[in-house]
C-alpha cells in the first residue's frame, strides 16, 4: 500500500508549516513504536506481516535492554516456553522448557533478523504528542549527541512497558548505612557478596530466587516480608503450574481454581505462614486479576527458608552505620542491601496525555483485555501485566487494528474519501487527468 512508504524531511522543511524551528523531522507513513523490547519488536512483527512498515525507536543500545543489561545471570523464564514465545516464531525445539537469560536474548535477536526490523538505538523520547488540528503524532526525540529529531505519525505504540524505570524505596538511615545497597537492576551474580551478611528487600519471584542465588553461592542472605504472599509450586503433576491453572480455568470458575492451587499447595510445599510468608485472603488467580500482583513460583527458595539458610524479616524501621531495626525490634547486622522492589512505568514523563494511560502509575486505565487501544491512533503493547503472552495477545491486536485503519486511509489516497487537510493522505493522491 502507498501509504505505508517512509518520507524524510529536510532540517529546512516545514511539512505541516507549523514553524517550529529547524530540528529534524521524520513523516512516518506507518507507526512510531516506542521501545524495542519484546513488547515493541512482536508489535513490528505482527505489523510487518501485514505489509505495515514501522520505525521502533528505543532510548538503549540494544533490544531488550532490561533483559540484556539489568537482570541477574541466573535467570530463567518462570513460565514455559510455549506461554513466552512471540507471535509467527515458537522457541527452538532444542530450547529447555525454562530457557535461560541468553537463550531467551539469542531467540530475540534472531526474531529481529527474522522479520528484518531495525530499530533506531541510543534515541530518547522526550515527549508525544498529539497535533488534533492535523491528525498526527509529533514525537520528539534526542540523540547521544543532543541531536533533536520530530517524528510524525498518524499511529503511536507504547511499548516502554510497566518496567521501565527501577524503584528505589526511601528507608529511614540508608544515607548512614555503610555497605552498598544495590537495586536488582544492578545486580548480576551472588558470588559478588559471598561470605557477606545481605538484606534483601522484596520477596517476589526476583527477591525469592536473589535470595537462593546468593545461598548457592556461599552469603548469607535475609529476606525482608512485609506483606502477604502467595507461593506455589512451579510444577504440580510434572506440569506447569500456570499450564495447569490456565487449563483448569477452561472448566471451572477462579475460586475453585484457587482452591485447588492451594490444596496442592499446601501439601507440596506445607504451610508457609510457619515460615513468616503468609498467604492473603484472596486466592492467587483471583488476587492477580484484581490487583496485578503475581503469586511467587518456588524454584528451591523455600527448602532454604525451611532449613535456616535464609532468614525471614519483617519490615524494616530504620538502617545504621552496621545493619537494621526491625518493627518487630530485632536488629541485624549486615554488609549489603538488595532492593527487589521492581520497576514502574516512565510513561506519564514523556506522553502528553492523560484518558488512556493513568498518570499515578503509566499503565492502561482500562483493564485487560481491554488496555490496548486508545484514541486518536494511540496503542499500548506490553502492559497487561500478564508477561509475555499478553504482550504477544496485544500485538496481534494492535497490528491487525492499524492495517484496518491504513485500509480505510489508502481508499482516501485514491480519491474515494479524500481529505484536503491530511499531508499523510494527500501526498500521493494522483491528479486525475
Amino acid at each position: 500500500m502507498d501509504c505505508f512508504r517512509e518520507m524524510e524531511g529536510k532540517r529546512s522543511h516545514d511539512p505541516l508549516g507549523d514553524g517550529r524551528g529547524t530540528r529534524r523531522r521524520m513523516l512516518v507513513l506507518g507507526p512510531v513504536i516506542v521501545g524495542a523490547g519484546p513488547s515493541g519488536l512482536a508489535a513490528a512483527a505482527c505489523l510487518k506481516e501485514r505489509g505495515v512498515p514501522s520505525v521502533i525507536i528505543e532510548r538503549a543500545n540494544c533490544i531488550a535492554s532490561l533483559w540484556q543489561l539489568k537482570t541477574y545471570d541466573r535467570l530463567r523464564l518462570h513460565l514455559p516456553k510455549q506461554f513466552c514465545e512471540l507471535p509467527l516464531m515458537p522457541f527452538p525445539v532444542s530450547f529447555p522448557t525454562y530457557p535461560t537469560k541468553q537463550q531467551f536474548i539469542a531467540y530475540l535477536e534472531n526474531y529481529v533478523r527474522k522479520f528484518e526490523l531495525s530499530p533506531t538505538f541510543n534515541e530518547t523520547v522526550e515527549s508525544a504528542e498529539y497535533d488534533q488540528a492535523v491528525g498526527i503524532w509529533r514525537v520528539r526525540t534526542t540523540g547521544p549527541k543532543k541531536e533533536e529529531t520530530e517524528y510524525l505519525c498518524r499511529w503511536l505504540v507504547v511499548a516502554t512497558g510497566e518496567n521501565a524505570e527501577a524503584v528505589m524505596p526511601g528507608i529511614g538511615g540508608m544515607e548512614d548505612f555503610a555497605g552498598p545497597i544495590v537495586h536488582t537492576s544492578l545486580y548480576k551474580s551472588g558470588d559478588d557478596f559471598r561470605g557477606k551478611r545481605v538484606l534483601v528487600v522484596g520477596c517476589g519471584n526476583s527477591g525469592m530466587e536473589v535470595c537462593l542465588d546468593l545461598c548457592n553461592n556461599n552469603a548469607r542472605p535475609s529476606l525482608v516480608v512485609r506483606d502477604s504472599l502467595h507461593v506455589l509450586p512451579r510444577e504440580m503433576f510434572g506440569k506447569s503450574t500456570f499450564g495447569v491453572s490456565m487449563w483448569l480455568l477452561k472448566w471451572f470458575p477462579v475460586q475453585m481454581v484457587d482452591r485447588f492451587l492451594l490444596l496442592i499447595s499446601w501439601l507440596m510445599l506445607g504451610d508457609t505462614a510457619r515460615l513468616g510468608l503468609d498467604r492473603p485472603r484472596l486466592g492467587p488467580l483471583q488476587l492477580k486479576n484484581i490487583s496485578g500482583k503475581t503469586p511467587v513460583l518456588d524454584v528451591g527458595t523455600l527448602a532454604k527458608i525451611k532449613s535456616g539458610e535464609i532468614k525471614v524479616c519483617r519490615g524494616i524501621k530504620r538502617l545504621t552505620k552496621r545493619g537494621a531495626e526491625f518493627v518487630d525490634g530485632k536488629v541485624e547486622e549486615l554488609d549489603a542491601m538488595i532492593l527487589a522492589t521492581g520497576y514502574r512505568s516512565n510513561v506519564p514523563s514523556w506522553l502528553k496525555e492523560r484518558e488512556f494511560f493513568s498518570e499515578r502509575d503509566g499503565l492502561p486505565r482500562k483493564p485487560f483485555p481491554n488496555g490496548w487501544k486508545g484514541e486518536c491512533g494511540l496503542y499500548a503493547v506490553g502492559f497487561t501485566k500478564r508477561g509475555l503472552l499478553g504482550a504477544s495477545m496485544d500485538a496481534v491486536r494492535i497490528a491487525q487494528d492499524i492495517e484496518r485503519s491504513c485500509r480505510a486511509e489508502d481508499k482516501a489516497i485514491h480519491g474515494l474519501l479524500p481529505s484536503a487537510a491530511n499531508p499523510f493522505l494527500n501526498h500521493n493522491r494522483k491528479e486525475k487527468p
